[in-house]
This record gives structure tokens, sequence and C-alpha cells, in this order.
């Protein structure tokens, strides 16, 4: 599907021009959105845009790192956004130039839907741009990384608390499903990063000159999130190494305890063992008392024992 958009020289917004005519027409700036576009759609990118075969091979192999390359009379970006549910990466990929911006996706993408939007009822076009729109797409794309991260906090806050009461094993498994979604938000956002730092240091692409500071705000943006990434996963390994050692913790006071009622038993064993060999010449067998008096040893050695211990603090 190709939705098209172009300003007019009187800042007036047109809608659904064929591609051709807005190539060939003298308009201010246009904009067209390629979504999931068909095999005879894709061709419209290489003729009449004429955009470098290399970068439409970019658009139709996705998942492509973030980047940008230069051509001769525009710019050529990858971006990744996020799915809200799934936390799947989802490419973006944009054409820029001082008369217009292309933008190409094969997922839905809300940003750029917003953005779209925005122009649409937007009363005084003129304050919009191609830059502009890149601009207001990329802060979307990033804008939308945090409501993911905040989630994620809150998780580990609730992993952090227990509040429910949940086993070590299901603790551990969400544990280690949360540190598997920060690793995909870690390689979304540091790339991302890096790209906006690189376009900031760009001497090539006059357009986001007039913009540079809000580009300023999006890296910053970008790089508190990386921060925030990184503490999380940092959280992570904290909460997992307690959860670790109150395990170990846990199986070291339950062996002592185990310990303690074995060796309570050892001489108790001892002296049953002795009592439970059949030789004829045993002088105590034929003793009147002596299974009460042994019992009663037992009981005094086993009582002796356990008080001992206890004095000890071996059952704390």
């Amino acid at each position: 599907m190709i939705r098209t958009l172009a300003i007019t020289r009187n800042n007036d917004v047109h809608y659904d021009i064929p591609v051709k005519e807005l190539v060939s027409g003298d308009y201010a700036w246009f904009w067209i959105d390629f979504y999931q576009p068909s095999k005879e759609e894709v061709v419209l990118l290489r003729n009449p845009l004429r955009f470098h075969p290399l970068a439409i091979e970019d658009c139709l192999h996705t998942l492509q790192r973030p980047k940008l390359d230069y051509y001769q009379d525009h710019t050529f970006f990858v971006f990744h956004s996020l799915n809200q549910k799934s936390l799947e990466k989802e490419e973006v990929d944009l054409f820029l130039s001082e008369k217009y911006i292309v933008t190409f996706h094969l997922h839905p993408s809300s940003e750029i839907n917003e953005v779209w939007k925005r122009l649409k009822y937007s009363t005084d076009p003129s304050i919009l741009s191609p830059s502009n729109c890149l601009y207001h797409i990329l802060d979307k794309i990033v804008d939308n990384y945090f409501p993911l991260v905040y989630e994620i906090e809150d998780i580990l806050n609730d992993l952090d608390e227990n509040s429910n009461q949940e086993t070590m094993e299901s603790l551990l498994e969400r544990l280690f499903d949360t540190r598997h979604d920060l690793l995909s938000l870690r390689h979304t956002v540091s790339p991302m990063r890096d790209l906006v730092y690189r376009m900031l240091n760009s001497q090539r692409i006059a357009e986001l000159f007039t913009n540079i500071e809000y580009f300023s705000d999006i890296h910053d943006h970008l790089l508190k999130l990386t921060e925030m990434v990184e503490a999380n996963r940092e959280l992570t390994t904290d909460i997992r190494d307690s959860y670790l050692s109150l395990n170990s913790h846990e199986t070291n006071r339950v062996m002592k305890v185990l310990t303690v009622i074995t060796t309570i038993f050892m001489p108790l064993t001892f002296i049953a063992g002795i009592y439970g060999m059949n030789f004829e010449n045993m002088p105590e067998l034929t003793w009147e008392y002596g299974y009460f008096v042994t019992l009663l040893v037992m009981l005094v050695i086993g009582l002796g024992m356990f008080l001992w211990f206890r004095k000890k603090g071996w059952f704390k």
C-alpha cells in the first residue's frame, strides 16, 4: 500500500497523488509512505524515485542494523522500533532529501501514523519539512522505548519484593525472561544511540542543521535509556545472586539440621547395634533391668547432645 501527500508552494496539502506526478510536479516537498508494498509498488523505488539498488535491497531484507548511508541527492536511514507487546524489532527505512521524505516499513508503524495525522490536521503545514518529519518520527520511536523500560522496572521491583510469595524456581524463571527482554532492548537502544550520534556529527546532512538541537535531545533520551537498561541488567544480576545465595543458605541450614540429627542418632545406633549382636556370652542380656537401663542411657545421651547443640546455636 502506498499513500502520498504533497505540500504546495502555497502550503496547501494534497493527498493520494500518483508517485510519478509527485516526482515530476512542482511541489515544495512531498512524503511517500510504503507500507507492505507489492512487487509492482516496490519497482517505484527504482523508477521514478531512482534510489540506489543497495538501499532498495536493504529495504527488502529486513532487520538491517540501524545505520545511515549517503547517496548523491539523498540520505538513507534504517531505524528500529519495538513492538510494544512482543518486544520484537521492527525496521523503519527512510529516504531524506530537501524535496521529499520516503518511508518504507513492512509492519504497522504507529510512529509514522502519528506524524502523518499531525501533518494532516496541522493548521500551518509550513512549520513542517522533510527534516521535521524525520525528527518527529525518530522522536516517537525513541519515546516508545520508555514504557517498555518502565514496565521492566516494575517487574524487577515485584521480583525483588516477592509479595506474592512465589517459589524460587518461578522467580528465577521470570528473572531470566526479564534479562532476555533487557538484552533485546540493549541490542536496539545502543545501535540507535550510535546512529543518532553519527547524525549529529555528520557534515553531509544539511537538512538536519536547522533542527540539530532537537536531534541532540533525542540523543540525550537514548543515553538515558542506555543507562536505565544497564542499571536494570545490573539489578537483575544482584537479584539473581541474592536468590542463589538465599537458596544456598537455606540448603546449608537444612543440611546442618539433618547433620545434627544424624550425629545425635550415631551413639544411639551404636548402642542398639551392640545389643543387636546375638552373642551368647553377653553379660547384660540376662540382666533383669538391662533393657530399661539401656533405653535410659540412650535417652540421656540423645537429650544431652540435643541440649549441647542447641546451646551452641546449631539449630538456628
